[in-house]
């Protein structure tokens, strides 16, 4: 095949996988990021084992949620998204949680003091008030959250140089929550090397993760992707850093 078509196969595969939910199984082999070692999933499990009513705040597809493995007998879970609030419905059948559609700014649709615990993987926006709202006396929120630059070798890749990041540092974080009325108990970061190994698995990863390069389609950025497909077969793939950091605070 030549150069031509192996770019246009990749990138045609790359845009026709479904992006619904946040599995990136399809990934395997083509791409890959290491894991924070605090490890989130087991920190939620731990935690929702202990209590009676937990929220999960922009659950996704409920990946996470899902694999619970003792619920607590009131399990929530929020997603703003429609075409994932159909995937989570079906996969947090299995732990009993009632999946709720929510608007992508607050308020949250639930009394103030509802549960013991709040939970979020990942969140577009933390509303801090809100969440100090619905937490009871004694509860804690428990969040892993996309920090400052992620995948800045990737955007500026697609984009060109970019100005430093003005958001999603963890002491922006700290700060909010403290605003917010809660006292932040731990706080942890990470970088983690993520590796793409074509252009396909590029495609894929800036269409279910839009905040890397917002407004991202093929057509609209078709050379820079060409460029990054002749890189990768010349050098070999291509690496990027995504930055994650834990941050758990206690409603007093």
């Amino acid at each position: 095949m030549s150069a031509d078509g192996d770019f246009e196969e990749l990138i045609a595969e790359g845009a026709a996988v479904p992006v619904e939910g946040w599995d990136f199984s399809w990934l395997a082999g083509r791409a890959s990021e290491e894991r924070p070692p605090w490890g989130y999933a087991r920190l939620v499990g731990a935690r929702m084992a202990t209590v009676d009513a937990a929220l999960d705040i922009d659950t996704g597809g409920g990946e996470v949620l899902a694999e619970v493995p003792a619920p607590p007998p009131l399990l929530v879970a929020t997603e703003a998204w429609p075409p994932n609030v159909a995937v989570a419905r079906r996969t947090l059948r299995r732990v009993g949680a009632t999946v709720v559609q929510v608007a992508e700014r607050p308020p949250l649709p639930f009394r103030a003091g509802s549960f013991d615990l709040v939970v979020s993987r990942h969140p577009v926006d933390t509303w801090w008030s809100e969440i100090a709202r619905v937490l009871r006396s004694g509860g804690s929120y428990l969040s892993q959250q996309i920090g400052a630059g992620t995948q800045r070798e990737l955007s500026e890749a697609i984009l060109g140089p970019l100005p430093p990041p003005a958001t999603r540092h963890p002491e922006q974080a700290v700060a909010a929550a403290e605003a917010a009325g809660l006292t932040v108990v731990d706080l942890r970061t990470a970088t983690l090397r993520t590796v793409f190994h074509d252009i396909a698995a590029v495609v894929y990863f800036l269409r279910k993760v839009i905040w890397t390069v917002p407004g991202f389609t093929v057509d609209r950025y078709r050379p820079e992707l060409r460029r990054l497909h002749d890189q990768i077969r010349a050098e070999g793939p291509f690496v990027a850093h995504a930055q994650r950091f834990l941050i758990e605070a206690h409603h007093p």
